[in-house]
C-alpha cells in the first residue's frame, strides 16, 4: 500500500462516485454529503472553503389526479420521505471563468439542481458565492417550449418541429437533438420558480445500508366532483399548472432531474472579419439528466478581470439538448484535439446506467454558428459501448495531441473497467483491455502522463495502478516510498470505501477520498469529527516512461529508494517541467516544488542533478554534464534567446527550491542591493534570478515603448487603433532605462528617447512634470530611485508629537513601476510583489527578445481580457487574503 505524505480529515462523508476534483489553479473540491469542501493541497489542514447545499423546493411542472399517483411510473415520485440534501456531482471549469481569473465550480445535487459558484475573493468569507442557478434557466427554457411536447394532450413524445437531426459519422444513425424555439437570455434574479425536493441517490453500493431512496414532493390534483382540494406545493411561487397525464409528469421530471456535470476547456474564437475586441471566449457546461438528455450550455468568460467587484453574473446560454441515451446519464467527460489548429474539435463522452457509452463531436465552425443561430452543433462520432446490463459509473478521457491518440477508460458498476484507444487521424477505435479490477463498483478513474498511466478506485476501498504500453494494460504496484518526511498525523486507517481519485496539475501527486468505517473508530472523539479523509500520495515514481539510468551519485541506500525509483522520479519531474513550457498551460508548480523540497532535505544532489539536466536541455538544447557553477554563465548568456515561460519557471525554481532557506522579502532585498561589479559576493542562484528578472523587465519595457509608438502612429494616420493595450508608467520606464543604461540593450535606449520626445511634444509639458509622482498618503513628491519601492519626501508636520524625519515607504507596481495606491491590488504568492496594471499577454508568449520591437504587429497589443499573471513568476495573481481564509497556492 502506498504511503500518504499528507492528509485532511472531513466532517462529512461522500455518497457518490467521482467525489473529488482538482482544479487547474490548485484547489481540491470534495463532494461530502450536504457540503462541498474546498481544500488547498499546500495547506490541507489550513483554511477551507465551503458550499452548503440547502433544501430546494420542487418545480411546478403540472398536476396529476389523486387516483393516478400509482400509475404511469409515478410510484417512486409519489413516495414522500425524509429530506436530505446531498452533492451528487461536481466539476471545475478552466482558468479564466471567474471574475478574478480563477475557476468556477459546477455543483449538481441529488435533488437534480445545478448551480455555479465562484471563490469569495472580495467577500472575506469561507462560503463560496452562488452566481447562477442553471436549473432555473433550464426550467424556463423547457417551459417556453412546452417541454418539447406537442399540443396534443395525449402526446408525450417530442414534437418533430422541435427536433434537429444529426448523422452518425460511422453508422449514419439519426440522433434527435432538442432545441428551443426561441433564444432566451434570462437573469437568475427574475426566476421565481423552485425545484423539487429530490434526494435521489442512485446506489453505487452493494450494501443495503447505503441505499437511499428517492424523495419527491409531488403536486396532487383531483377532479372537482370528488370534493377534494387541490394540494399545492409548499412555498410554491406559482399557481397550480394545468392537468397532465402521469406519463408527461414523469417525462418532465426526468428532464429537470440532473445527475452529472462536466466543464470543457476555455475556448477562444474570433468572429469572421472582426477585430480582437470582438473575440468569443466561453466554456461549455454539459449536464446529464435522468431522461437520457444532455443539455449543453455556453458560459461566457468575463470581458475583464478584477479583484474588487464580485457581483457580476456570467452570461449563460442554452445551446442544445441532445437525446444522448435512453436512460440516466451517469457520467461525462470532455476532450479537445487540434487546439493549435485553425479548426479545433470538441469531444464529449457520455455514459449511462443502461451500459452505453457514446462520443459526441463538434468543431470550431459549428460552435461559431451556434452563437448566431440557435441550432445544435454536436453530432454522434461513435457509440463505443452498446446497451448492456452493467451500468457505467465513471469515465476518464484524455487526448494526447503529441501521439495523435485518444484514451478512454470506462468504469462500471460490476467492478470492471474497459480501456479504449483511438487514432485521431483514422478515427479507428479499438478496445485495449477489459479487466475485472475490483469487487465493487468503480468509483473513480484518472489518467496521468498523457494516458500512459491509469489509477482506478472502488467502493471496495482498493486503489490500483495500471500502465498502458502499446496495446496492453498491466497492473503495477503503487510506489510505497515517500520523499521527505511521511505523514505524522494521528489519522486512523480504518477506511471502508474509496469514492474518488484526482491528479494534480503536474501529475506528480494523487488525491484520494476515503470514507471511514465509523464502527471501528473511537465513538467519543474520532467518529464524531472524522467521517472521511482526503489522502495524498506521490505519483513521481510511476513507471510512466522508459528512463535512462541516473547519475552515479544516486545510490540505493538513501530513504529506501532503489536506483530505478530515482530514475522514474527524474524522468517524471522532467516530463512535468516540459509540459509547463507551453504558455497556454497555467503555471501551477506546487507538486513539483513540494517534491523537490522533500528530496532536498535528504538528497540535495538529486535535486541539483534534475535541475542541471533541465537547464542544459531547455537553454542549451543538449544535456551538458558539467557542474552548476560552470553551467550558470552559459545559461545567462542565452536568456534573450529563450521563451518567457522558461524564464518564469527558472524564477520559481530559484525562489522556491534553490533559495528556499531565505524568506521572500530577504530575496527581494538582496536583489535590489546586488550590483554586477560585486560578482564574487553574489550567490550563484541570486545572480541567475537577478539576470532572469532583468530580462523580463527589458521585454516589458520594450513592448510598452513599442505599443505607445504604434498607437501614436495610428493617430497620425487618422486610423486610431481600438481595443489595444495602452501602457502606463512610461515616464518611470524611461528613468529605469537611464539608471541601467550600462546594462540594458541599446534598442531600449533608442526607443526610450523616441517615447520621451513624443510625450513631451504631445503633452506640451516639461520632462520633470511627466516624471512627477505624489505620495497617496501625504501628497508629498516621490522620486524614482528603484522599480520596487519608493520613499516620499514627507513635509513638515504641524502636530508637535508627530515625527517627520522619514517619509512614507511606498511600494511600486511591478509592471508600470508607478507608486501603488492604497487600494486592493493583485498579489503574487511567489515573489510577494504587487501589481496595479496588468502586463500584456504578448509578453508571456514571446519566444525570445524581439530583434525589432517597432516591427511588432498591432495585434500584439490587444487589451482584451488581460490575464492577471505575475511579470516575473508567470503564476496567477490573486487578491491577498487573510491567513484564516482559503486561497490557491500555485507554488
Amino acid at each position: 500500500m502506498a504511503s500518504r505524505f499528507q492528509e485532511a480529515s472531513l466532517v462529512t462523508s461522500p455518497s457518490y462516485p467521482n467525489a473529488v476534483a482538482w482544479s487547474s489553479e490548485n484547489l481540491i473540491a470534495v463532494a461530502a454529503g450536504h457540503l462541498v469542501i474546498i481544500l488547498n493541497p499546500a495547506l490541507p489542514s489550513g483554511p477551507r472553503g465551503l458550499i452548503s447545499i440547502p433544501n430546494a423546493e420542487p418545480y411546478q411542472i403540472g398536476k396529476v389526479r389523486y387516483e393516478d399517483l400509482l400509475t404511469g411510473g409515478l410510484l417512486p415520485s409519489s413516495l414522500k420521505r425524509e429530506r436530505h440534501p446531498c452533492v451528487r456531482s461536481l466539476s471545475w471549469s478552466d482558468l479564466g471563468m471567474s471574475p478574478n481569473y480563477g475557476c468556477l465550480l459546477a455543483v449538481c445535487t441529488a435533488e437534480g439542481r445545478v448551480k455555479l459558484y465562484r471563490p469569495p475573493f472580495s467577500d472575506f468569507s469561507a462560503d463560496w458565492v452562488e452566481i447562477a442557478d442553471v436549473s432555473d434557466l433550464h426550467f424556463e427554457n423547457l417551459l417556453s417550449m412546452n417541454f418539447g411536447e406537442s399540443n396534443n394532450p395525449s402526446s408525450t413524445s417530442l414534437s418533430k418541429k422541435d427536433q434537429v437531426v444529426q448523422h452518425d459519422h460511422e453508422d449514419d444513425e439519426r440522433i434527435p437533438i432538442l432545441r428551443t424555439r426561441k433564444r432566451r437570455r434570462t437573469s437568475v434574479d427574475n426566476i421565481n420558480l423552485r425545484e423539487m425536493d429530490i434526494t435521489d441517490r442512485a446506489s453505487c453500493s452493494k450494501q443495503d445500508n447505503q441505499t437511499v431512496n428517492n424523495v419527491l414532493a409531488i403536486e396532487l390534483y383531483e377532479q372537482p366532483s370528488n370534493a377534494h382540494h387541490c394540494h399545492s406545493l409548499p412555498k410554491g411561487p406559482k399557481k397550480c399548472s394545468r392537468e397532465i397525464s402521469p406519463e408527461k409528469y414523469v417525462s418532465r421530471e426526468a428532464l429537470l432531474s440532473s445527475l452529472s456535470v462536466a466543464w470543457s476547456s476555455l475556448l477562444t474564437f474570433s468572429t469572421e472579419g472582426s477585430s480582437f475586441e470582438n473575440q468569443l471566449r466561453f466554456s461549455l457546461l454539459a449536464i446529464g439528466s435522468k431522461s437520457g438528455c444532455v443539455s449543453i450550455w455556453k458560459v461566457h468568460a468575463p470581458e475583464s478581470y478584477h479583484i474588487e467587484r464580485g457581483s457580476v453574473s456570467p452570461n449563460v446560454e442554452l445551446t442544445a439538448i441532445i437525446q444522448a441515451h435512453s436512460s440516466w446519464v451517469s457520467t461525462m467527460s470532455w476532450g479537445i484535439f487540434g487546439r493549435d489548429s485553425s479548426n479545433p474539435q470538441m469531444l464529449l463522452v457520455t455514459g449511462s446506467i443502461d451500459g452505453s457509452v457514446k462520443i459526441w463531436m463538434s468543431n470550431k465552425e459549428d460552435l461559431q454558428k451556434s452563437v448566431e443561430v440557435y441550432t445544435s452543433s454536436f453530432s454522434l462520432l461513435k457509440q463505443v459501448v452498446a446497451v448492456n446490463l452493467v451500468p457505467v459509473s465513471t469515465l476518464s478521457f484524455v487526448v494526447n495531441n503529441y501521439s495523435n491518440a485518444m484514451h478512454l477508460a470506462i468504469g462500471k458498476g460490476s467492478g470492471s473497467f474497459e480501456v479504449w484507444k483511438c487514432e485521431i487521424s483514422t478515427r479507428k477505435f479499438e478496445q485495449v483491455a477489459s479487466t475485472n479490477a475490483h469487487d465493487q463498483v468503480v468509483t473513480g478513474l484518472a489518467w496521468s502522463y498523457d494516458g500512459r498511466c491509469l489509477y482506478s478506485c472502488s467502493q471496495d476501498n482498493y486503489v490500483r495502478n495500471w500502465i498502458l504500453s502499446e496495446d496492453t494494460i498491466s497492473e503495477v504496484p503503487i510506489p510505497a516510498n515517500t520523499p521527505g518526511l511521511s505523514s505524522t498525523s494521528d489519522l486512523p486507517d480504518d477506511f471502508l470505501s474509496c469514492l474518488g481519485v484526482a491528479l494534480s496539475p503536474g501529475n506528480l501527486a494523487v488525491a484520494l477520498v476515503r470514507s471511514f468505517n465509523v464502527e471501528l473508530l473511537n465513538q467519543m472523539y474520532q467518529a464524531r469529527s472524522q467521517k472521511a479523509a482526503v489522502e495524498f500520495i506521490w505519483n513521481g515514481a510511476q513507471q510512466s516512461v522508459e528512463s535512462e539510468d541516473s547519475s552515479e551519485t544516486i545510490t540505493e541506500a538513501i530513504l529506501g529508494f532503489s536506483k530505478n525509483e530515482y530514475a522514474y522520479w527524474e524522468s517524471n519531474l522532467l516530463w512535468s517541467l516540459k509540459e509547463f513550457t507551453d504558455y497556454n498551460k497555467p503555471l501551477v508548480l506546487w507538486d513539483m516544488i513540494a517534491a523537490m523540497l522533500a528530496f532536498k532535505e535528504s538528497m540535495p544532489e538529486f535535486v541539483e542533478l534534475v535541475i542541471t539536466k533541465w537547464l542544459s536541455v531547455s537553454y542549451l538544447g543538449f544535456h551538458a554534464d558539467i557542474p552548476m557553477e560552470d553551467l550558470v554563465p552559459k545559461i545567462s548568456k542565452r536568456f534573450s534567446d529563450v521563451p518567457s515561460r522558461l524564464l518564469h519557471i527558472l524564477n520559481v525554481i530559484s525562489r522556491r527550491v534553490m533559495l528556499s532557506e531565505l524568506k521572500t522579502e530577504e530575496i527581494n532585498r538582496k536583489l535590489q542591493g546586488q550590483r554586477m561589479n560585486n560578482e564574487e559576493e553574489v550567490d550563484l542562484w541570486l545572480k541567475l534570478l537577478q539576470e532572469s528578472e532583468r530580462e523580463l523587465r527589458e521585454r516589458l519595457v520594450g513592448l510598452s515603448f513599442s505599443a505607445y509608438l504604434t498607437a501614436e502612429s495610428s493617430l497620425s494616420t487618422d486610423s486610431p487603433s481600438t481595443g489595444n493595450w495602452h501602457p502606463a508608467g512610461l515616464a518611470q520606464m524611461q528613468q529605469w532605462v537611464v539608471i541601467n543604461h550600462d546594462i540594458v540593450v541599446s534598442q531600449l535606449q533608442t526607443l526610450s528617447l523616441e517615447v520621451k520626445s513624443s510625450l513631451t511634444r504631445s503633452s506640451n509639458i516639461t520632462e520633470t512634470a511627466l516624471e512627477k509622482e505624489n505620495c497617496p498618503y501625504c501628497a508629498a513628491p516621490v522620486h524614482f530611485h528603484s522599480p520596487e519601492e519608493a520613499i516620499c519626501e514627507s513635509p513638515h508636520q504641524k502636530k508637535k508629537k508627530e515625527r517627520c524625519d522619514k517619509g512614507h515607504k511606498l511600494e511600486r507596481c511591478c509592471v508600470s513601476m508607478q507608486v501603488c495606491p492604497p487600494t486592493p491590488l493583485w498579489f503574487c504568492k511567489c515573489c510577494n510583489r504587487l501589481t496595479l496594471e496588468l502586463a500584456p499577454e504578448t509578453l508571456f508568449a514571446l519566444p525570445s527578445f524581439p530583434n525589432d520591437l517597432k516591427s511588432l504587429p498591432e495585434s500584439s497589443f490587444s487589451k482584451v481580457a488581460l490575464k492577471p499573471f505575475c511579470l516575473f513568476c508567470g503564476i496567477l495573481l490573486q487578491r491577498k487574503q487573510p491567513k484564516f481564509l482559503l486561497s490557491a497556492s500555485p507554488v
